[in-house]
């Protein structure tokens, strides 16, 4: 498989990942205001909590891969 191909292979594991998580978080954020009504605490809340400062830490971590990972196929 050539260099082109393989890197939009890449491209694309990581775009369904990406979607995935943000349906994952939206669902979640969905379910906080259904439960919550506007607030994260309150009576009644049956759920987690969205983590965004985690989510943001993982979508970092593997753009940083990505991009290493690219870099060692050129």
């Amino acid at each position: 498989m050539d260099n082109k191909k393989r890197a939009a292979a890449m491209a694309a594991v990581y775009a369904h990942i990406k979607t995935s998580e943000e349906r994952n978080a939206q669902t979640l954020a969905e379910q906080g205001d259904a439960a919550g009504a506007g607030s994260f605490v309150g009576p009644g809340f049956s759920g987690s909590v969205p983590n965004i400062w985690g989510m943001t830490g993982r979508q970092s971590l593997m753009q940083a891969n990505t991009m290493m990972q690219l870099r060692m196929f050129r």
